[in-house]
Parts: C-alpha cells; sequence; structure tokens
C-alpha cells in the first residue's frame, strides 16, 4: 500500500495567521475569543466569537480576484500558499493530472448569501443580483479556485459534513493517493460564517455560549459549567503526496497520515449519541485503518466543543476504546480557538503533526471543574502544554446529522 506523507501545512485561526504563529500561541494556551466585531451583535443572545484578525486578502491576491470570491475562498487560497511555500512545490516541473484539490467548507459563502438575499428583500422585488452571487457562494468554489489558480488538473471536488468536513476531506485525499489515483492533492477546508445569519441560527438551536461576561473563557470543554460552543472562522490546508514522489521532488517530509476513518451515529439529527456508538466505530475503523493499537496512541485531538451532552458522549467513547486512563493525553483546542465548524478538522489535524514534531501536547484551558463522571479518568492536559514523546495521534471531528470522522497521523520513519 502507498504511503501518504504531509510536505506542507498552511493555517489562518482566530490564534495566529500562519502555521508558526498558530503553533506558537496554541502551546502559550492562548485564547482568541472575543466580542463580535463582524457586525453589530448588540440584539443577539451571543455577543461574541472566535474571529481572524488582521486578515487582508490583498496579501495574497489582486483586488479585482478579491472581489471574486467570498471570505471562505479567499481564506482558502491564503493558507493554501503558505503550505505550498513550505512544500517548496513547483508544479510546472510536475505532472499537473496527477495533482488535485479535495477542499471542505460547512457553509460556504454564507455571508455573501446573506447580503444578497438581504438586499433583495429589502428592495422593491426587482432582482439585482451580483453576477458573482452562485460562485460566490456555492461550497465547492473554493476548491476550484484553488485548482484553476495551479492549474492543477487531478480531481477537484469539495466534501461537506458539517463539523467534520474537512477531515473527511483529508481522509478523502488519503485514500485517492494511497489507492494510485493521484500523487499530490491539497486538502484540507475553510470557514467564514461569522454573520447574523449563522449567529442567529446557531442561538436558535440553543447551540452556543452565552457566557458574554467572560468571552475568553466560555470555550470551556469537559467543564461542569460549559454552556455551548464559541462559534469561530479561519482555515487549514495540508499537502499530502506519495512518499517516494515526496522523495523523488526533494520534499522536506513533515510527518505522515496513517489512517482515517468515517462512520455515523445514526441517532439525532444535531444530537450525539449518549454513548458516542459513531465515535467508538470511527475511532475503531481508524485504528484498524492504521493498523495500530489504542495503545500506540499517545495523542489524541478531542472535538470536545464545549456542548453538554457532545463533551460527554465523546469521553465516554473513548473511553470504551482507550479506556479510563491518563496514560494518553486528550486535549481540546477548540478551547482556544472556538469550533471552526467545517474547518475545525483540518486547524486540529495541524495541531496534531506538529505536536509529533514538537513533542508537546497543546493544552485544554479555561477547564476548572472536570464533569464529575470524568475526575481523575483522563489526562486532559488542563492548564498548560506538556512535552512528550508522540509516535501516533488521533484527530476526531463530528457533525450535525451524526458524521463521524477521525485521522490517525505518524511520525514520519524513513524505514
Amino acid at each position: 500500500m502507498r504511503r501518504v506523507v504531509i510536505t506542507g501545512m498552511g493555517a489562518l485561526t482566530p490564534i495566529g495567521n500562519s502555521v508558526p504563529a498558530f503553533w506558537a500561541s496554541l502551546i502559550k494556551g492562548q485564547s482568541g475569543v472575543a466580542p463580535i466585531t463582524k457586525f453589530d451583535a448588540e440584539n443577539f443572545k451571543t455577543r461574541f466569537a472566535a474571529e481572524v484578525k488582521n486578515f487582508d486578502p490583498l496579501d495574497y491576491m489582486e483586488r479585482s480576484a478579491a472581489r471574486k470570491y467570498d471570505l471562505f475562498t479567499q481564506y482558502a487560497l491564503a493558507v493554501t500558499e503558505e503550505a505550498i511555500r513550505q512544500a517548496n512545490i513547483d508544479f510546472e516541473k510536475l505532472d499537473k493530472t496527477r495533482i488535485g484539490v479535495i477542499w471542505g467548507s460547512g457553509n460556504g459563502g454564507i455571508s455573501t448569501f446573506q447580503e444578497q438575499v438581504t438586499a433583495f428583500n429589502n428592495g422593491d422585488g426587482t432582482p439585482r443580483f451580483n453576477p458573482f452571487f452562485i460562485p460566490k457562494m456555492i461550497v465547492d468554489i473554493a476548491a476550484g479556485v484553488i485548482s484553476i489558480k495551479y492549474g492543477l488538473r487531478g480531481v477537484n471536488y469539495a466534501t461537506v459534513s458539517a463539523c467534520s468536513t474537512s477531515n473527511t476531506a483529508i481522509i478523502d485525499a488519503f485514500n485517492y493517493i494511497k489507492w494510485g489515483k493521484a500523487d499530490m492533492i491539497i486538502t484540507g477546508g475553510s470557514e467564514a460564517p461569522i454573520t447574523e445569519a449563522s449567529v442567529g441560527g446557531f442561538n436558535a438551536a440553543r447551540a452556543l455560549s452565552t457566557n458574554n461576561e467572560s468571552p475568553g473563557t466560555a470555550s470551556r470543554p469537559f467543564d461542569v459549567t460549559r454552556d455551548g460552543f464559541v462559534i469561530g472562522e479561519g482555515a487549514g490546508a495540508i499537502i499530502l503526496e506519495e512518499l517516494e514522489y515526496a522523495k523523488k521532488r526533494g520534499a522536506t517530509i513533515i510527518g505522515e497520515i496513517a489512517g482515517g476513518a468515517m462512520a455515523a451515529d445514526a441517532y439525532h439529527l444535531t444530537g450525539t449519541h449518549p454513548d458516542g456508538e459513531g465515535a467508538v466505530l470511527g475511532m475503531r475503523l481508524a485504528l484498524e485503518d492504521a493498523q495500530v493499537g489504542p495503545d500506540q496512541i499517545g495523542y489524541l485531538n478531542a472535538h470536545a466543543t464545549s456542548t453538554s451532552q457532545g463533551d460527554t458522549s465523546e469521553l465516554r467513547a473513548i473511553a470504551q476504546v482507550f479506556g479510563r486512563s491518563d496514560r494518553i493525553n486528550i486535549s481540546a483546542t477548540k478551547s482556544m480557538t472556538g469550533h471552526l465548524l467545517g474547518a475545525a478538522g483540518a486547524i486540529e489535524a495541524i495541531a496534531c503533526v506538529l505536536a509529533i514534531k514538537e513533542k508537546t501536547i497543546p493544552p485544554t484551558i479555561n477547564t476548572t471543574q472536570v464533569d464529575p463522571e470524568f475526575q481523575n479518568a483522563f489526562n486532559l492536559t488542563l492548564g498548560s502544554a506538556q512535552k512528550k514523546e508522540i509516535i501516533y495521534a488521533m484527530n476526531n471531528t463530528f457533525g450535525f446529522g451524526g458524521h463521524i470522522a477521525t485521522s490517525i497521523f505518524k511520525k514520519y520513519d524513513n524505514s
């Protein structure tokens, strides 16, 4: 079976606009949550979010191009550029029919949709839609734009599985390369959901934290006082390549993806199964795909959104797969970044790869009173980063609709 390695990564997050900045903030335990600036949230139940700071699309593209793209596509282009630069790729020297893009987004151009429909509803009923309305809005357009920019003619599509979206994209990309259908794929996800429609909709579903008095500590996974997730935005890109292909072109290999799997809770529209049945299946299938045992996983980046039912069901699932043990380090990086929805899996995959490479487990912050059901049951890496030699790391993502995606990353070994 062909091995698949990682040669480049790009990150745009609420705690840093590059991979080095993201990682530095992550291991410091820095929160990226603050009052919303993208719209006037005074009348909303939730008035804070994890926004990307100081992003200027003109740092990455011409003004004429930026006008054609929704923010989620601008984010995608920004992180892809960083990943390509790190991977030191010259596409003109490669067979571009063997290079593809699999990119995910849960919401796509929701700000464009809201803006255009609002303008129409506030008008006289005469359609005056922007000619770029549809291509700015549709979820697949980021994948298409990346391929167009770099002339990549291999597999090209978008994944949508709610908050499992970009992890699904990574697993699909891994499989395409493993099966010999591509040599290199740009994969990941982007999300720009901090709009009135998204915040209002999640508020109506009672999914968001309303801790407006202390935004920076509102995302508190596993804590007995947790009251919902903190909506975030950003993007993550990963360059995956077949091992021998990467070595032949002289790439520096950062890490390896060992396996991945998808499953379903098949339980509820928005809620997870109380005992995490889908999560158990996804983790076990991922371990089987990677051909490793539970005792070989040194770090698990939990989905852990800071919702009451979600965090509980995930820890119950982890207990079934790994036992109630402090041997494995678990952390919830959403305590710092908030929940990037469809982009979460890609950002958290980058955290897993860097945890292996830097021998450091990022912390879970804000959690001071662990849910009594799990006190002393796990090592949740509370408060500060921990140094640890890791060979394998697991990344969990779950989405509305019962979607489960779990990927496993490995320390690169040239043997």
